[in-house]
């Protein structure tokens, strides 16, 4: 196995609190709440009408004209925007045939492009016609934004779209990083994106576990989740690569923990066993002792269930210490964006340590006795981060945390 260390070179993400990585950043600082109405579809039966959607996004503002929109889903664009800042980010653009040989997509969805085959189902139920059309489905399969940025980009290296629910995004993450670790590529394109859309919006609904305000992890009035949309990319690379080309280095991918609970197809495990030991896992990876770690990106959906499994998780992994250290949920900014919000957290983790703050967990208002962590519910905290855990737990019990920290070229080998 390959012992070089792999590191983060560039940054993109559109959300509904920002359209780009440096928006992003002071977005996150003013705790600014990316939620509102739904305007992609009509809300009227639904319980709720709210969610953390990406409004005024026209394509053409972030994709190039060479670029055809034809057959690419809301989905698509957003992770191709995400993954073009990134790849600028990293001054990789325009990419080299070289480089482009070897470098990976490695993208984590869900939803894909189901807003846009939505309308396309509902008018063949309304026609009664015996043959559904099958070319608008077969051009937004859920694997198509990996699809559309290998091939506009002409990146021909190892290409996997993952679909492990919330935990898509993360897992994407430490598949690419691993993807570098074995040798197996210099350069990775990975992150996840997900659009909203009518199915997604109805399923919560129906499962009651959307807020119809807005979201307020860890307090103790909150009644469920808000769903957002959007995408994060990051570029990661090889030390040594990165340092052959004088790549500006934002942070280091240091560990990676995946479990399953193996309890339910929605319901976390309430011993979050299968939580602490993604956690426990991923600080292993990274060779690293609970005390070093500044601040939890927490998973923090604002449901009742999952924020007091969260929570105890992070105490059995960090034991008298977790009441010490800042966690924060920024879905109470962005939303639950499902299969991108690992991948978006991951930027938020990279803007923490580049820029010395943590972000805050918004509508934070009232403490809950289970859940009895530092949320930094009072804005912003300038503070030095040098070691962050990322949290990712989806249905199903995919559990993913990720470790990020300040690139210090002292570190083991590389």
């Amino acid at each position: 196995m390959q012992s070089d260390r792999v590191v983060v070179t560039g940054r993109g993400t559109v959300n509904a609190v920002a359209k780009n990585v440096d928006a992003f950043a002071t977005a996150l600082k003013a705790g600014a709440c990316g939620i509102g109405p739904v305007t992609l579809f009509d809300t009227t039966d639904y319980r709720t009408h709210t969610g953390a959607q990406v409004t005024d996004f026209d394509p053409r503002e972030h994709i190039p004209k060479t670029f055809s929109l034809k057959r690419m889903s809301r989905s698509d664009c957003l992770a191709m925007a995400a993954a073009l800042e990134a790849m600028a980010d990293a001054g990789l653009t325009p990419i080299s045939k070289a480089i482009a040989a070897d470098t990976g997509v490695i993208i984590g969805g869900g939803a894909g492009g189901m807003l846009e085959c939505e309308p396309v189902f509902a008018r063949y139920l309304e026609s009664g016609a015996g043959r559904m059309p099958g070319s608008p489905f077969a051009a937004f399969s859920c694997a198509s934004s990996a699809d559309h940025i290998a091939t506009h980009l002409k990146l021909m290296g190892p290409k996997t779209t993952f679909m492990t629910a919330c935990s898509s995004g993360a897992t994407a993450i430490g598949y690419a990083r691993d993807l570098i670790r074995l040798g197996n590529a210099e350069v990775v394109v990975c992150g996840g994106a997900e659009p909203l859309c009518r199915i997604t919006y109805s399923a919560f609904n129906a499962l009651h576990t959307v807020d119809p305000d807005y979201c307020k992890p860890f307090d103790r009035h909150r009644r469920g989740l808000t769903l957002g949309e959007g995408a994060g990319i990051l570029i990661l690379e090889s030390l040594t690569h990165a340092r052959k080309r004088k790549a500006k280095i934002y942070a280091e991918v240091l560990g990676c923990g995946i479990s399953c609970d193996a309890n339910h197809m929605t319901a976390p495990d309430v011993n979050a066993t299968g939580a602490a030991g993604a956690m426990s896992t991923a600080l292993a990876d990274a060779g690293i002792a609970t005390d070093v770690v500044d601040y939890i990106n927490a998973h923090g959906t604002a449901t009742p269930a999952n924020d007091m499994m969260e929570t105890r998780g992070i105490k059995a992994v960090f034991g008298s210490r977790a009441k010490r250290i800042p966690v924060s949920s920024t879905k109470s900014m962005t939303g639950h964006t499902l299969g991108a919000a690992g991948a978006i957290e991951a930027v938020v983790c990279i803007l923490a340590i580049e820029h010395r703050f943590v972000p805050p967990t918004i509508h934070h208002d009232t403490p809950d006795g289970d859940c009895d962590l530092d949320y930094v519910s009072n804005g912003a905290r300038d503070m030095a981060v040098n070691v962050v855990l990322s949290n990712s737990f989806a249905f199903g019990g995919n559990n993913t945390a990720l470790v990020f920290g300040r690139f210090s070229g002292n570190r083991g080998a590389g």
